[in-house]
């Protein structure tokens, strides 16, 4: 059985390509199950966020042809666009990228922690809808040990910085003064409340929580006295609106050129400032046509977030070393588990003729036969019994020049080797 990690990123894909092939929640339990039967997986886990798409696999398969072609028919894309910009890692390699995503050491926002959550949200929902075992289960429990020991050990985690700290440090490049800016935040999610929390530090004190569901929105904007509404009502708040920060699962836009456009005449067209987070998006491509208009995508932050990324390099070295420790230990641990059949099947054999020989020995002493006769019998009985089978296997790989057997066998049972003679 092989470990298989396969997916796309912000690094291979655009932000074009991973809104399509994002999973929203809803799917997770249809898509679990499809995967498995459509690819012959043993087991298998999704992790769907803006940034990436990637399934962790534990699989008979010999290639990725197969998955490929599920995620391409699953969200109407052809596999061959797919493995343009896809990658695929087995076994030590896929539990070491494992590893390094939940440490945040391959996120757009170098140490970002947010992954590590979305990470163990991806467990939670395989192992409810029943596909996940033993072995992968074994993968995502060591790679959170690992993930914990990084943000412990290392620095990776000081400074904090992610998408929503470097929008906010965009706006405030944008805008001389943030006190005097007017933010809508549109979603309620953990995104967009880090986002909440880094304008207020910036010095945003009038913030409006848009949401689909008005209590959510209620208790995030209570959090920093700002005001509640719903998505019907965002048309009349962006009038208002210097800064505009857009993160949902919805996988319709939820901001139009229109309403924008309508929404600047009032405005007297002063500029508004937006960023849309989502992937699928939330805010039309169209919008950043219009004048008065400054619109980025998750994609347009990453000079500031390279900036940042700077200042974390050493810490992920030593997260790096973190994560090759785990990763070995890992597999050995796997492989550790590896013999335990073998070794259990060797014990059962060999006392099965343990017992078979003392069987005939009992009923020879019942007999009245000589005791040390029986004994010297039993012992010579097993000696045969139990070097049968190893010594015509040896033989026969001496005769077919299998040397390394024969070495296994001398370290097994800590042999010395044939003495070498001088010619």
């Amino acid at each position: 059985m092989a470990l298989l990690a396969l997916g796309i990123n912000h690094k291979t894909a655009s932000v074009e390509v991973r809104e399509r092939v994002a999973f929203v929640p809803e799917q997770m339990a249809e898509a679990l199950e499809q995967a498995r039967r459509s690819a012959s997986l043993k087991e298998v886990a999704i992790l769907s966020t803006c940034n990436r798409t990637e399934l962790y696999c534990s699989t008979d398969l010999a290639g990725t042809r197969a998955l490929l072609e599920w995620l391409g028919s699953y969200h109407g894309l052809s596999a061959d666009a797919l493995q343009s910009c896809s990658y695929a890692y087995w076994d030590e390699e896929a539990a070491r990228h494992m590893m390094r995503v939940a440490s945040g050491l391959d996120s757009l926002v170098l140490g970002e922690p947010q992954i590590l959550g979305q990470l163990k949200s991806a467990h939670a929902v395989s192992q409810q809808h029943g596909t996940l075992g033993a072995e992968l289960g074994r993968l995502f429990q060591q790679t959170f040990a690992v993930a914990k020991q990084v943000r412990t050990d290392t620095a990776i985690g000081e400074n904090p910085v992610s998408v929503a700290y470097a929008a906010v440090s965009l706006a405030q490049h944008i805008f001389a003064d943030l006190s005097r800016s007017r933010a809508l935040l549109i979603g309620a999610g953990e995104t967009i409340e880090l986002v909440a929390r880094h304008l207020v530090n910036a010095g945003v004190s009038q913030i409006t929580v848009a949401n689909r569901t008005l209590n959510r929105a209620v208790d995030l904007a209570g959090e920093f006295n700002g005001e509640a509404i719903l998505l019907g009502d965002i048309p009349e708040a962006l009038v208002k609106a210097d800064i505009v920060i857009a993160s949902t699962a919805s996988q319709l836009p939820i901001l139009g050129k229109g309403a924008v456009e309508a929404a600047l005449k009032k405005r007297k067209h002063r500029p508004i400032f937006m960023v849309d987070i989502a992937v699928p998006r939330d805010i039309e491509p169209q919008v950043a046509e219009l004048d008065d208009i400054y619109l980025y995508t998750v994609d347009d932050l990453r000079e500031v977030i390279e900036e940042n990324q700077r200042n974390r390099e050493s810490a992920a070295q030593e997260a790096e070393a973190i994560i090759e420790t785990g990763a070995h230990e890992f597999f050995r641990q796997l492989r550790s588990l590896a013999a335990v059949d073998t070794l259990t099947a060797l014990r059962g054999q060999a006392e099965q003729t343990r017992d078979q020989e003392l069987e005939r020995a009992l009923r020879q002493l019942d007999n009245g036969k000589d005791p040390a006769q029986v004994l010297t019998q039993l012992a010579r009985g097993l000696t045969n019994k139990l070097l049968h089978q190893p010594t015509i296997q040896m033989r026969k790989a001496s005769a077919e020049g299998r040397s390394e057997l024969l070495q296994a066998v001398q370290e097994l049972y800590q042999l010395a080797g044939p003495e070498k003679t001088d010619s």
